[in-house]
């Protein structure tokens, strides 16, 4: 792989997660991060930017340094998926440069795979609200120097997530929102709820596939949604309300 400066964003989580990430193989030297990792909750598009701002300074460089601006994509938060994907947008749009996008469920089996070196398949299993889990199935391939998918990534009840044939690490926060309803977690090698999206992980994933000629126009950039739906319309709710009432009626009939 040849040298690449990338600056890559995440929302998908309760995290605002941005990364410098600067790679030089002819050098010999090791990747450099600069990254803000924070707990902001609901309101990451208002520090997005700022921690963009300052891990550019701490890297000494600016966006025109850049070869790429990557973002987690999805699965994950609407609100944060729309955030990351709109300001990677706007700022590869000021700036000339392409996107990458960058799945935040195989960023959760790069995370688990830089915590515990070795791991060769990685379970991801993250709590997607709603009584539901997003879970995709990973293992690494040698061959090409990374993840290859071995079940996509899918939106299901957390008793519906399937463990793989082969031993396996789970990752993701699904484990400490479903407990024993991860029926998967109990057969894992290892449990990593710690291992979820952040930037530096996707700025990782997101060098390989610059490598591999994997960026996009920045107008082509979309979040990646498995839930199409979260809201029930006016309708809906009020169709729902009226069924409510007349099966109330005829049971006190």
């Amino acid at each position: 792989m040849s040298s690449i400066t990338l600056l890559a964003l995440d929302t998908s989580t309760e995290f605002c997660s941005v990364a410098v990430y600067r790679h030089d193989p002819a050098s010999g030297a090791p990747a450099f991060v600069a990254e803000r990792h924070l707990d902001t909750g609901p309101v990451s598009s208002t520090h997005i930017l700022p921690a963009a701002r300052d891990v550019l300074r701490e890297a000494g460089l600016t966006l025109a340094d850049c070869d790429a601006i990557a973002f987690g994509a999805g699965p994950g938060s609407f609100t944060g998926l729309r955030t990351a994907c709109g300001v990677a947008q706007g700022l590869a749009f000021g700036a000339g440069l392409p996107v990458v996008p960058v799945g935040t469920l195989v960023a959760c089996a790069e995370a688990a795979r830089a915590s515990r070196v070795g791991t060769q398949r990685v379970l991801v299993a993250l709590d997607a609200r709603m009584n539901e889990a997003y879970w995709a199935d990973y293992v690494w391939d040698d061959a090409t120097g990374d993840w290859r998918e071995v079940q996509a990534p899918s939106l299901d009840a957390a008793e519906q997530v399937r463990a793989p044939d082969a031993e396996f690490v789970i990752a993701g926060n699904a484990v400490t929102a479903f407990g024993e309803r991860l029926q998967a977690s109990v057969q894992a090698q290892a449990v990593l709820a710690d291992a979820m999206p952040r930037a530096r992980h996707v700025a990782e994933l997101a060098a390989r596939a610059f490598a591999r000629g994997e960026a996009i126009p920045a107008d082509q950039a979309m979040p990646v949604y498995i839930r199409n739906k979260v809201a029930q319309t006016t309708a809906e709710r009020e169709a729902i309300k009226q069924a409510g009432a007349q099966a109330s009626g005829k049971g006190a009939s």
